[in-house]
């Protein structure tokens, strides 16, 4: 098995690219007690330096202390530890799936509107940087859509600009309704 890494632009946020299907719905993990759910994320959290790990459809990402080791000596203990658990056979999750940002019953017309443009716009750009992006809360009456950073994109310098210049000025392209859209911590 042979595993490609992609950096980021979250400095601290490694991709690691197994070559197959990792998650059948992205899934973060931001400490060793949610890691418990996946023995691969739970065997990453023991590696020295890692503070989160997120699957995506096709890649693994992997978070690191900024005041702990560097990426040199980090990388070869993470793509041992992720080449041994899909070699392995194990399942990747001991229970239920990650989140889905899919349309329910319930939604109204503008948050299935837009969970479709999360999903079939916004959701493959941010996983090419190794992260992901989910609904969280739309309140109709100010307009104001809240959202979920997850993976690379939690935390990097560069996701508010994401948000804003990107996210934001397509969600009030495509529905109208969406005045702004903030981040959801």
């Amino acid at each position: 098995m042979f595993i490609q890494t992609e950096p980021t632009p979250n400095p601290n946020v490694l991709k690691f690219l197994p070559g197959r299907d990792v998650a059948e719905s992205p899934t973060d993990f931001v400490n060793a007690e949610e890691a418990a759910a996946s023995p691969l994320a739970e065997a990453l959290f023991t590696l020295e330096g890692v503070t989160g790990v997120f699957f995506g459809y096709d890649y693994v990402s992997v978070t690191r202390d900024a005041q702990g080791p560097e990426w040199a000596a980090m990388k070869a203990p993470i793509l041992a530890t992720v080449m041994d658990h899909f070699v392995s056979g194990a399942p990747l999750m001991r229970g239920a799936a990650g989140l889905s940002a899919q349309a329910s019953a319930e939604d109204s017309e503008v948050v299935a509107e837009i969970k479709q443009l999360l999903d079939s716009r916004v959701r493959p750009a941010v996983a090419q940087d190794g992260g992901d992006i989910l609904f969280d809360a739309f309140d109709a009456e100010t307009g104001v859509l809240t959202l979920r950073m997850r993976g690379a994109c939690a935390g990097c310098p560069s996701s508010s600009a994401t948000l804003k210049a990107g996210v934001e000025q397509m969600m009030k392209h495509y529905v109208p309704e969406v005045t702004r859209v903030e981040q959801v911590l």
